[in-house]
């Protein structure tokens, strides 16, 4: 490898992080770019007055032995915790195993609702919905209708903010391709523990003992000590191309403005915005599926209360249609070096889109509205809440309609031809909505990919299958990674300038 100049890595996310690190193994010059004050991405560790957040809950678990040994390589083993897998569904004021167990589920229904949705069940069987092509469709055809409004249809539309019958089927078949009625009722004759070959069945995982954050902020030291630069605090603002090439990005931070050579550049930032940032601009088909690229929004209240109202899960999920969180974290069952002696720290999170009214809602009033949510659903006494604060996480998902894939392959095939040395790695990096280990998977093939030429396709990294050096599924298709429903799309102009990306966190993955 012969670089005058070295890699400039967008966003101090996992994947924007293990790439430099990667590459600092093998001798590289690298640079790391961090719009945001922090690094970590979505996989920080948010610290306020002592408290500490995981922003959307990081079970350190993987099925690739290279990013467990890169966990290890960073934290001694003394500093990850063993903690259990705990999460159910509260619906009417009940807890419910998750994954569904039938005996559980059936006492907390009550024998009355149980018939009704065994009565519910049989019905679906025998006569099934003539339309399955839709979420709705497909799960209550499988469970019947009743038990599919109860576990199904609530979380799902609070996730994705649109009905279920607007979601494709496909992901649902998918996303619970291992759970029926029949097999919920086997499961819980005949249980097993520690089934890892289910990812959402793991019983333990590891977790650093303060938070994810621990991991990138070490890794972040590590980079640094080898000789790497990171910077936080500083936006890019433009990829500049030259002759086929990538050469140069300008970044915009503590020092003002200033132009900084590159053999590579290594993205986590969203596509979207990296196709925006190159300069001379992309042609007016490429801006346009850039502009068509949506994602989900999230933010998190986390609400100090006294310890009695702790609960064993590491979050619960909520189907209660009447209030509008969605999902509660319980930091302290995460770990307890988050909370204090006393108290434990409950994260209320909402699933929104960065324009809507909850999304612009102030501080004071996110804190009140999850308050009242919280005492409403009967988790907490009246009064008990002592304090709050507010977590905002712009583009924590990407969102899959049915003109994502070409938007993707059109920007794809763009970059590959015009800026080969521009590397799109991580969640949003690539649009895909993969786990930290896959972030960080694609990070380390591409660093191999720089250093060695290895040629490695890092578009078949994905969640539903180890990666495999020489072929994908062999259908052509190439996964959107984790689980997530093709959705209807909008109505877009055609963009035919690009302007410059939005001065927000680039290393969200």
């Amino acid at each position: 490898m012969d670089e005058r100049h070295g890699t400039v890595v967008i966003g101090a996310g996992p994947a924007g992080l293990t790439a430099a690190y990667e590459l600092l193994r093998h001798g590289a010059t690298v640079r790391v770019f961090e719009a945001d004050q922090v690094v970590g991405g979505i996989s920080r560790t948010v610290e306020r007055d002592g408290w500490r957040f995981d922003i959307g809950g990081h079970r350190f678990f993987t099925k690739v032995p290279r990013v467990e040994a890169f966990w290890h390589e960073v934290l001694p083993d003394d500093e990850f915790l063993l903690r259990p897998r705990m999460s159910r569904i509260f619906y009417r004021g009940a807890l419910y195993d998750y994954p569904l167990n039938a005996g559980n589920a059936l006492r907390n229904l009550g024998i009355r609702e149980a018939a009704r949705c065994m009565g519910s069940y049989a019905k679906a069987r025998l006569r099934p919905p003539r339309d399955q092509s839709h979420f709705e469709g497909w799960v209550s055809a499988r469970f019947g209708w009743r038990l599919y409004s109860i576990f199904f249809k609530t979380y799902t539309e609070k996730v994705w903010g649109m009905p279920a019958d607007r979601l494709q089927a496909d992901w649902a078949a998918q996303r619970i391709k291992n759970l029926s009625l029949a097999r919920a009722v086997l499961h819980a004759l005949l249980p097993r523990r520690n089934r890892k070959d289910v990812t959402s069945l793991i019983e333990e995982f590891q977790y650093p003992k303060f938070g994810p954050g621990m991991m990138w902020e070490r890794c972040t030291d590590e980079v640094r000590r080898r000789g790497g630069e990171v910077s936080t605090g500083t936006w890019v603002t433009a990829v500049h191309r030259e002759g086929g090439r990538a050469v140069a990005v300008t970044v915009d931070g503590p020092g003002g403005e200033r132009r900084v050579p590159a053999d590579h550049v290594i993205s986590s930032m969203p596509i979207s915005e990296l196709v925006t940032a190159v300069r001379p601009a992309a042609p007016a088909e490429v801006l346009a599926c850039a502009a068509d690229l949506r994602h989900r929004d999230f933010l998190t209240v986390a609400l100090v209360v006294p310890e009695e109202f702790s609960f064993p899960d590491n979050w619960i999920y909520v189907h209660d249609p009447a209030v509008q969180v969605g999902r509660i974290q319980n930091f302290g069952s995460w770990s307890p070096y988050l909370v204090k002696d006393g108290r434990t720290c409950l994260g209320l999170e909402y699933f929104v889109f960065e324009d809507d009214e909850t999304w612009r809602r102030p501080d004071d009033e996110l804190v009140a509205l999850a308050t009242a949510e919280l005492e409403q659903l009967g988790l907490v006494r009246p009064g008990c809440v002592e304090s709050g604060y507010v977590v905002r996480m712009p583009k924590a998902y990407p969102v899959y309609d049915e003109r994502y894939q070409h938007n993707v392959d059109t920007i794809r095939a763009w970059l590959a031809r015009e800026l080969p040395n521009v590397h799109p790695v991580g969640r949003n990096g690539m649009h895909r909505y993969n786990n930290q280990d896959h972030s960080m998977l694609t990070a380390m093939l591409t660093a191999e990919n720089i250093v060695h030429g290895a040629g490695h396709d890092v578009w078949t990294v994905n969640v539903e299958q180890d990666y495999h050096e020489r072929a994908g599924r062999g259908d052509g298709r190439r996964g959107t990674g984790r689980d997530a429903p093709i959705v209807p799309g909008r109505t877009v102009a055609a963009t035919v300038a690009g302007p410059a990306p939005s001065r927000r966190p680039t290393g969200v993955n």
